[in-house]
This record gives structure tokens, sequence and C-alpha cells, in this order.
């Protein structure tokens, strides 16, 4: 089918190009899918599908102006070799990034339903993506904001030191000593984090003992209505609930407590969510050192005075961008805002203790 007016060269030339990143991002979910089974592959591949409703639209638009195939944008040929090769949770956070910039809420050409379909792909993509973030949250986090607050703390340290007037050497051992400090800290305080959260999931579950007392309850004169009560069921549908399970029981040979007798924990946390307390604090540990290390390791290779800490700081500087662009792709949000709010952050920090450094040191730094 061909349209009903030629298009302008412009128009020809935006129109392709969006035909183009349309098939790409069908491209993309297909390869995701690829990597996935069950729901999540379905959902993968209806997206595919409704990518093709958008290329057809396109296509007849363009008529006899469809031309060879042009190749789609930068940012759609790196998703998609990402999705080929990796199909990882950061493909499916830039995917959503991507369809959040939909242009075609200002294209004429474009449908109002079209502009939609987008928006609720992102919501889609959200969705998908939050299952890999859920299984992340746990060692990832720790490792994430432990290397943050070993590169922060270590520059900040460092930066302290080197204001008062310290030489050298001594800011060296103080970074040293500020890295197996702060390592330590963070490794026991993931470790305590995580193994109070399980300790306190588990103490929200039903216990054992009450759970094998229930069959000996009386079948009238009982509190298993207020067991229910208290996990939040209201008191006609707790009384009918316990009742129910007491007839069951009593109706019973062997007086099995039938499924389901004894109420869920609130707390709607999965355990393996949480993480390993052990692992968190392992990655704490390393991720805080490696981040640490950075801020000294011109000092660890000789050098000394102001080139050192100019040095230090462009490290840690580009260090802080790649893990704030690594915050910043897994929530969806633009990576290079997220790189500069980090930026900011850790600068600020080292240039207030390098200032209070100036205020309660000697002036000047010791080579």
């Amino acid at each position: 089918m061909t349209s009903a007016t030629t298009p302008s060269s412009q128009e020809t030339r935006r129109w392709r190009r969006y035909l183009a990143d349309e098939r790409a991002e069908a491209q993309v979910y297909r390869a995701l899918a690829e990597r996935r089974d069950g729901e999540e592959r379905e959902i993968l591949l209806a997206l595919a599908e409704a990518e093709k409703r958008h290329e057809a639209h396109w296509v007849e638009l363009l008529g006899d102006e469809v031309g060879r195939p042009v190749p789609p944008s930068v940012h759609n040929r790196v998703l998609g070799f990402l999705a080929r090769r990796f199909g990882s949770v950061f493909v499916l956070a830039l995917a959503q990034s991507a369809e959040a910039r939909t242009p075609y809420f200002t294209e004429a050409a474009a449908t109002p339903q079209m502009a939609a379909d987008e928006m609720i792909h992102e919501e889609v993509l959200r969705g998908l993506a939050a299952r890999g973030r859920a299984h992340m949250t746990g060692n990832f986090r720790a490792a994430v904001f432990g290397a943050n607050d070993g590169l922060v703390s270590n520059l900040a340290l460092v930066m302290g030191m080197a204001g008062t007037g310290a030489s050298s050497g001594v800011v060296l051992a103080a970074g040293v000593a500020g890295l197996l400090a702060g390592a330590l800290s963070m490794g026991a305080g993931e470790y305590i984090s995580i193994r109070s959260a399980r300790e306190l999931l588990a103490a929200s579950h039903p216990s054992q003992d009450a759970r094998a007392a229930v069959p000996e309850l009386d079948l009238e004169e009982n509190e298993l209505t207020l067991v229910y009560r208290s996990r939040g069921m209201a008191d006609d549908e707790a009384r009918s609930k316990a009742h129910e399970v007491m007839t069951a029981v009593h109706g019973h040979p062997e007086r099995h407590l039938p499924e389901g007798a004894m109420p869920d924990a609130v707390v709607d946390v999965d355990g393996d969510h949480i993480g390993s307390a052990w692992g968190a604090a392992t990655s704490s540990f390393g991720f805080f050192s490696s981040g640490a290390l950075i801020p000294i390791l011109p000092f660890v290779f000789g050098m000394t005075g102001y080139p050192a800490l100019l040095v230090a700081a462009v490290l840690v500087g580009m260090a802080l961008m790649i893990t704030g662009s690594v915050v910043g792709l897994l929530s969806g949000a633009p990576p290079l805002r997220r790189a500069l709010r980090q930026l900011a952050i850790g600068y600020g920090a080292a240039a207030l203790t390098y200032l209070l450094g100036l205020a309660f040191g000697a002036s000047g730094l010791v080579t």
C-alpha cells in the first residue's frame, strides 16, 4: 500500500529513521526473549509483535519512498548488540529508558495510539527490569554502595590530611588506615544488617510449635480466632476461618492440620531477595577496598604533593562517573545525570575536608 501523498525529503528521512528504529527495537525484544523462558519470553515476544504495528504505519506512510533500509540510531544499534550478547537487566533498563524518550508525542505523522503504546511499553519493561533488580538488591547493593563509600570517604580523608600540611608518607599511611578501617566496618555493618533482616523476617513466620498445638485445641473454646485477627483478618472472617479449620481437624481420623490453617507472615518479603549475609559482607569489604584504593594509588606509586592529589581526584572522578552511570542504567534514569550527581557529591565532600584540613593544620602541602 502506498501513502496518499508523497512525503517531503525531510519527512522521508525522518520516517525512514523511525522505521529503522522500530525494526531494531523489535529485534532487541526478540533477542532478549531468546535468553528467557516462560512468561517473560512471552511478554517480550508480544512487545516485538507490537512494534510491527508501528513498523507497518511508517511503511504505509512512506509508500514507494521506503527505499533501502537505513541504519537505526546508534543507541538502538548498541542496545541490539548488548541484547544479543548479554540479555541482562541492564539491557532492559536501557530499553525502558529508550521507550520513555519516544518522539511520537511531537511527531504529527504518528498516531496518538502509537505514543500511548510507547508509554505502555516502557511500563512493561519497567516491570520486567524490576524482577531483575529485585535479585540484585542484596549483594549488588552492597557492592555499589561499598565502592562509592570507599571512593568518597578515602578521597576526603586523603584531601583532609593533605590540607593539614602532612607529608605524603603520612597521607599514604592515613589512606591505608582508612581503607582497612572502612572496609572492615562496611563488611561488618552489611553482615549485621542482612543477618538482622533475615532474623526479623524469620520471627514473623508462624511458630512450628503453635502449628503442632492446633489439633489439640478444643473444638468450641479456642483462641485460633485471635491468631487470624492478629494477622489482619476481620473478626467475622477470623471466626469463620477458625470454625472451618477446627471442624476439619476434629473430623479427620488423625487430626491432621489442613493446608493454610496457620496464616502466613504479614511481612511479604522473600528472604532470597535480601541476600546472603556473608555474601553482602564480602562484597561490601571487597568493593569498599577497591574504591578506597584508588585515591591512594598515586602515593603508592611514589607521587607526592599536589600532583598526587590531582591524579587521585581525576581517578576518583572517573570511578564515580562509572558507578553513577551503572546505578542510573539500572534505575532507568539518565546515566549522565546520575554520574554527574555522584561526581558532585564526591568532589564536594573532598573539597570540604580539604578546607577543614587547611583550617586546622599548617598551610601548604609538604612533599
